[in-house]
């Protein structure tokens, strides 16, 4: 394994940033790539069969440009539709991301809890079967909120984004049959974890749960004992249309430096 060979992750935007941050603090010095496929955004709205062709063919000329010694789809949406289909096409190791309704359901205590999500994560038949499997005895409440992604984005471009947009995004979950009960929320897209401060603030009698140090376990547990750089090198980041100059700021507070486009 080259030494310098990176690490990519893949999301719509900039959700896949919860994912990178811990996988950092495991593995400080890795070579990355951040792919933000900005031409397709939001995922959460455009349909299964396109997500099912688009993902996999980005993440196709993504791994030809970079070599890359594995790849995260630090995306619900993506993985929950295209997960498999990379996996076919791509002859390197693929770690998805899932919605964490199995450490939820470990904690909760009301039995009541919250998925929060695209509306094209929380729709699908994976979220039932992990509820089937981990949280039986559970009653799941499913919400998408694409407002919550453009909401995420937004805070990382420098925008000033209040607890009462956060709280409106979110209360008519809260007011669904049981909603009163929620003492859990699974953070089943990777931009939520980027409002977790102002989700506290919003409805601070709930925990919070995203997938994002699991899948940096993961990703470190696949890399075991292989080489990496004495020193970290300057990210890349790719985007597949161009990007808000104060969103580029952000980005370098990630060790995202060099900025290309695909």
């Amino acid at each position: 394994m080259d030494a310098n060979a990176p690490l990519l992750f893949f999301d719509s935007g900039v959700g896949g940033l919860s994912v990178l941050e811990p996988t950092r603090a495991l593995l400080p010095n890795a070579p990355i790539v951040y792919a933000a496929d900005s031409a397709g955004f939001p995922y959460g709205r455009r349909s299964e069969a396109e997500i099912a062709s688009r993902v996999p063919a980005l993440l196709g000329r993504l791994v030809e440009r970079f070599d890359p010694r594995l790849a995260v789809i630090a995306c619900n949406t993506a993985s929950t539709i295209a997960l498999e289909h990379v996996r076919s096409a791509l002859d390197l190791p693929v770690v998805g991301t899932v919605p964490a309704i199995k450490p939820a359901a470990e904690i909760s205590k009301t039995r009541v809890i919250g998925v929060l999500g695209t509306e094209a994560t929380v729709r699908q038949p994976y979220v039932d079967d992990l509820a089937g499997k981990f949280a039986a005895d559970c009653t799941l409440i499913r919400h998408g909120s694409p407002e919550l992604v453009e909401l995420a984005e937004a805070k990382l471009a420098g925008e000033d984004v209040g607890v009462g947009s956060v709280k409106a995004a979110l209360q008519s979950m809260f007011d669904a049959a049981n909603g009163e009960r929620i003492d859990t929320i699974v953070l089943a897209c990777t931009h939520f974890p980027l409002l977790v401060d102002e989700l506290r603030a919003a409805f601070p009698g709930v925990t919070y749960v995203d997938g994002g140090p699991g899948i940096a376990r993961r990703v470190a547990w696949l890399s075991r004992e292989q080489p990496w750089p004495a020193e970290r090198p300057p990210g890349i980041v790719v985007f597949t249309a161009p990007a808000r100059e104060p969103l580029l700021g952000s980005l370098a507070t990630y060790g995202l430096e060099e900025v290309q486009f695909l």
